[in-house]
């Protein structure tokens, strides 16, 4: 079952330190054109094509590598890509479980199918105060 884009992750290392910032930028674009070239074997393991759509899944790993968009240390660009090839590497290789992946990517924190809408928040004291504490 083993996919042209698995078995290229499965062959695939990260290097060892960025020079630049130009090269660990150009790595992480490598990185996310892996997860993506991913996405269709992904689909197929954990059976999310009734969950969630390629795009959906690729909006995820974008969000996720924005969200480090911020970081301009070389060293620490190449930590978050060898913690991005683990993950990866550990999502193909099916060493998680499916609800692990939906949990994660599809209604994670960040997630895509987060529920936005505002909480009931009951008609008492009690409720109002925990509903106004325990919700970001």
């Amino acid at each position: 079952m083993a996919t042209g884009a698995v078995a290229a992750l499965r062959n695939m290392k990260v290097a060892g330190n960025s020079k630049s910032l130009e090269e660990a930028r150009a790595r992480v674009f490598d990185f996310f054109k892996l997860a993506c070239r991913s996405l269709p074997s992904v689909m197929d393991i954990y059976n999310l094509d009734d969950v969630v759509t390629r795009s959906q899944l690729r909006s995820a790993i974008a969000s996720q590598i924005r969200k480090n968009s911020h970081v301009t240390n070389t060293k620490v660009i190449d930590m978050l890509l060898f913690k991005g090839m683990e993950e990866l590497g550990n999502i193909v290789e099916h060493h998680k479980q499916r609800h692990h992946i939906i949990g994660q990517y599809v209604l994670g924190k960040d997630g895509i199918l987060q529920d936005l809408s505002p909480k009931d928040e009951g008609s008492s004291d009690f409720l109002k105060n925990f509903y106004s504490g325990n919700y970001f």
